[in-house]
């Protein structure tokens, strides 16, 4: 399908996306335009509508633009943390099982997984749903290159913008569906991140969510408040369910286990 951006100069003007920079087994190098004529850069099949690194806030938004991070994330971290966070054997496929269950991929469908480091939860619906079309955004370049390797070599096809998840370049009522791993801890500006995730949103569009929540034990609150000078923050559910009120959802589905939680929103 073709896919079409909102340019962040001119709110009215689109960017017509071919479907050929979604296929990664070819590369795509060149500049996309919009209706108004400003330009954007496509450098191996990502497309940087921010041009430029943004202003870190946070000792967490800055380590997600080292090349390190972004190599490690997944294969070292990502599938040992739940089972880790849960105290339980919780491996990556039981969480997959649960993305999937919830968002329920389906054909012709448009889904975003917003803050996508390396687009692993992005991977997963494409492999569910080949008919569903994917596009994977986060702010970090390194994140981005790494998510394309990865989804390269699974032989996935998935379209890659670098934008901010605060000003999505996406035109309101866009996606049937939206997926977010582990990113709300990590924002700076959760409410504006999650306003704009209602707005690209379709009415009967569903956010699929996990994120950590506050921990009960003394010294699972002493870590988290250690976390927090980098930036990390965290809530009670009671906390973050208003958080999701707020900003025009409902809550579908919802469960915990340890200080993970997973939450299925649907649009107010």
């Amino acid at each position: 399908m073709k896919f079409e951006l909102k340019s962040p100069e001119n709110e009215r003007a689109s960017i017509q996306v071919p479907s050929e920079i979604a296929h990664l087994s070819k590369p795509f190098n060149g500049v996309l335009c919009s209706q108004e004529g400003d330009e954007y850069e496509v450098t191996n099949n990502i497309i940087d509508i921010l041009g430029k690194d943004p202003s870190f806030s946070s000792v967490a938004s800055y380590t997600n633009h080292w090349k390190l991070t972004a190599h490690i994330y997944e294969d070292i971290w990502r599938k040992r943390s739940l089972s880790l966070l849960t105290g339980e054997d919780f491996p990556i496929e039981k969480e997959h099982e649960l993305l999937i269950e919830w968002t329920a991929p389906k054909e012709g469908g448009l889904y975003l997984d917003l803050g996508c480091s390396t687009a692993l939860y992005g991977r997963a619906l494409k492999a569910a749903q080949k008919k569903a079309d994917i596009v994977a955004l986060d702010f970090s370049m390194q994140m981005l290159e790494e998510a394309r390797l990865k989804a390269e070599a699974d032989e996935t096809d998935l379209f890659f913008v670098r934008a901010d998840g605060k000003e999505m370049p996406f035109f309101s009522k866009t996606f049937d569906g939206i997926v977010m791993g582990g990113t709300l801890n990590e924002l700076t500006d959760e409410m504006k991140v999650l306003y704009d995730a209602r707005r690209v949103l379709k009415e009967d569009g569903k956010l699929f969510m996990m994120h950590l929540i506050k921990s009960d034990a003394w010294y699972g609150r002493l870590l988290q408040e250690s976390m927090g000078l980098g930036g990390l923050k965290f809530w009670t559910k009671k906390e973050s369910n208003k958080l999701f009120e707020q900003a025009g959802f409902g809550i579908e589905e919802q469960i915990t286990r340890g200080i993970v939680c997973f939450t299925l929103l649907k649009v107010q």
